[in-house]
């Protein structure tokens, strides 16, 4: 599980279907990813940190943890 990207998008009000509109997924391909089903790509993760967590390391949002 993507713990630290799942917390900050609880604490930006960011869903799961803004991540999919912005990667042109459905949003239960986000769940897969988020739930380490399936893994962003390096772009996706990037564009996702650039879009939404700005202030944010890519290190710290996509570290896997149980």
């Amino acid at each position: 599980m993507l713990w630290n990207l799942k917390a900050e998008m609880a604490r930006r009000s960011v869903k799961c279907i803004d991540l999919a509109n912005l990667l042109g997924v459905r949003p239960a391909t986000i769940s897969l990813k988020i739930g380490c089903k399936s893994q962003f790509t390096f772009d996706e993760a990037q564009s996702i940190q650039r879009n939404y967590f700005p202030d944010l390391e890519l290190e710290y949002l996509f570290k896997e943890g149980r």
